[in-house]
């Protein structure tokens, strides 16, 4: 019935708009209002608003704002695990390990860049950076500038606003988190984590990286792991910036 509502109401601002030269509806800006107007107007009324890259989000109604993208970097649903990133690195390789670690110099006591303890850093290297900057983003690399990997405080805000369910969605284990402020849902695959040439963990354990440095060591990095036990935002010592692990994107209006 809302459906039919919305349906309604479009087909009269159709009507209306289609003698008007100020109409906002004009989707492609080329004076013309086609049924893919039509169509794209109708999405954003109910709330399925893929963004002006074609990159679908879901709104959640979390306090900051931020938007949250369907599918995983890489992926072309949202049950697809995607692509694994080091974190700080925009493109998927084929080895995960210090020695193919861009921001170091062979191991993890040799950081070149996002570090703030000089036994992290090379020949006691420090810059005090502590998130990634767009160009290392992984998100605002593959996807645009209105795009970045979530930071602490977002995927903080996530797991603060949603409840959190362990399920399998077409055949692959993850969580959905559905808000508790609107009752959107968001889908995360339990894609595991690539460390060396392997893959561990897929479809038992998720791995998305956040944006921000850990607090208790440089060689580490803040991330979202959740298993079948439950959900949690690490900040562990662990020396493992250089493990390949998923990107969940975000952007705010």
């Amino acid at each position: 019935m809302k459906r039919f509502f919305i349906l309604l109401f479009i087909v009269a601002t159709f009507s209306v708009a289609g003698h008007s030269q100020g109409y906002h509806y004009d989707v492609n800006g080329d004076g013309v209002v086609t049924a893919a107007d039509v169509t794209a107007l109708y999405d954003y009324m109910l709330g399925n608003v893929p963004s002006g890259d074609e990159h679908e989000y879901v709104d959640l109604g979390l306090p900051s704002g931020t938007l949250w993208a369907t599918m995983n970097i890489g992926a072309t649903s949202p049950e697809d695990y995607g692509d694994y990133f080091a974190w700080g690195e925009t493109a998927p390789k084929s080895v995960y390990d210090w020695s193919t670690y861009k921001w170091c110099e062979g191991s993890y006591n040799t950081l070149t860049k996002y570090c703030t303890s000089s036994y992290s850093g090379y020949n006691g290297f420090t810059d005090g950076k502590t998130e990634l900057d767009p160009e290392d983003d992984a998100a605002t690399a593959n996807w645009g500038s209105e795009w970045r990997m979530p930071s602490l405080d977002q995927m903080q805000e996530l797991y603060n606003n949603c409840t959190r369910e362990w399920t399998t969605r077409n055949g692959v284990n993850g969580r959905l988190f559905t808000s508790e402020i609107n009752g959107a849902s968001l889908f995360l695959p339990a894609a595991g984590f690539r460390d060396g040439g392997s893959l561990y963990s897929s479809g038992s354990y998720g791995h998305y990286w956040s944006r921000t440095l850990s607090t208790s060591d440089s060689m580490s990095a803040r991330y979202l792991h959740f298993g079948s036990g439950g959900v949690s935002v690490y900040d562990n010592y662990g020396y493992d910036r250089h493990y390949g692990r998923s990107v969940r994107a975000v952007r705010v209006p």
